[in-house]
């Protein structure tokens, strides 16, 4: 991300007519610039002949472009009265496998209570895998079924960050009902297993909690973006990511960067880049292990698997408009997911 703005040298300006323009003290300003030029463009008392002075991020004439922080540069998260429409693809690469899901949803504010965000989640596409909508009757049974989950309830932090789903208790109230859909458009034993297999997860509090953790939009949108990024922009984290099936995550240490402008479509953009930092090793994931069969005072890190995040708020509302965020995680071969959220037209 660039760290710097650079000031194009006009004619009869000086340092400080350059620094008056920006609002900058002239010695801040030559030490800044003699911090990122060559040797042969340094600022030794005023300009030489310089073309091209070297600013700091955050100095515009145009203070409109500078992104809207709280204390500590911290992005505020403010979704009230928020509704938006996505579209969402997510990619998995598992071995030799690659499938590439696409729907679309909307979300929804609720209210604020006790320092959460509740949302509403509904589906409002059909499903598609691999370009095509789904008709092999496993993929559409996982779809026709999962319409007990819909709309969908969660609440969010202060930080933008998923915390729970908060409307179990009416998944059993839209099972008998989607049950008689289903019903009605299939049958057979494959109906009857699938059926059964879906009322254990919804009827186990605990068995759904982890099903929905795992859903890659709502870990995506709600990752917790809204940090302090203090006086370098940046910051650093320990997040978790749903990459393989388990009831404890993959841990990643990521450093998130924010841009202090907004870029030439409004939009403030945040990044990041980390990589796994586990106890556990190819063999605890690939077993499915919670935590490390090793016990060790000073244990050797795994540090096999990448993690990116790409996010883009809004300029006016520091709401997404759009996200990228790509994990994977060494197995017997790569194992990776990559998901695509992006707003649609109203």
């Amino acid at each position: 991300m660039q760290k710097f703005n650079i000031h194009s040298v006009q004619a009869g300006e000086s340092l400080r007519s350059i620094g008056t323009l920006y609002n900058l003290d002239t010695a801040a300003l030559k030490l800044f610039h003699n911090s990122h030029c060559g040797v042969k463009d340094m600022i030794l008392i005023e300009l030489t002949g310089q073309k091209e002075i070297f600013l700091p991020r955050t100095a515009v004439t145009d203070k409109n472009r500078l992104v809207k922080f709280d204390r500590a540069n911290t992005v505020g998260f403010h979704p009230e009265n928020w509704f938006k429409r996505f579209g969402v693809t997510i990619n998995i690469e598992n071995n030799d496998l690659k499938n590439e899901l696409k729907y679309e949803t909307s979300v929804r504010w609720l209210k604020t209570e006790k320092r959460l965000h509740f949302f509403e989640i509904d589906r409002t596409s059909n499903l598609y895998l691999n370009e095509e909508e789904v008709n092999e009757i496993a993929d559409l049974l996982a779809y026709k079924t999962s319409k007990v989950l819909y709309p969908l309830q969660i609440s969010v932090d202060e930080q933008g960050k998923f915390n729970a789903v908060e409307n179990i208790s009416v998944f059993k109230e839209r099972w008998a009902a989607v049950k008689e859909e289903v019903y009605k458009e299939f049958e057979g034993e494959t109906v009857d297993e699938y059926c059964s297999k879906i009322e254990k997860v919804i009827f186990e509090p605990d068995a759904i909690n982890l099903y929905l953790k795992n859903d890659y939009f709502i870990r995506t949108l709600f990752f917790g973006m809204y940090q302090s990024f203090g006086k370098d922009f940046q910051t650093e984290i320990a997040d978790s990511f749903p990459v393989v099936n388990n009831p404890v995550e993959p841990r990643y240490e990521i450093k998130l960067e924010i841009d202090p402008l907004k870029d030439e479509y409004d939009l403030v953009v945040i990044e990041g880049e980390g990589r796994l930092n586990d106890e556990r090793t190819v063999y605890d994931f690939m077993n499915k292990a919670p935590f490390s069969m090793i016990i060790e005072d000073h244990p050797v890190m795994n540090h096999d698997g990448n993690f990116r995040i790409a996010c883009y708020l809004n300029g006016d509302t520091q709401l997404p408009e759009s996200m990228y965020l790509e994990c994977d995680i060494e197995l017997e071969k790569k194992k990776k997911i990559a998901v695509v959220v992006a707003a649609l037209a109203d």
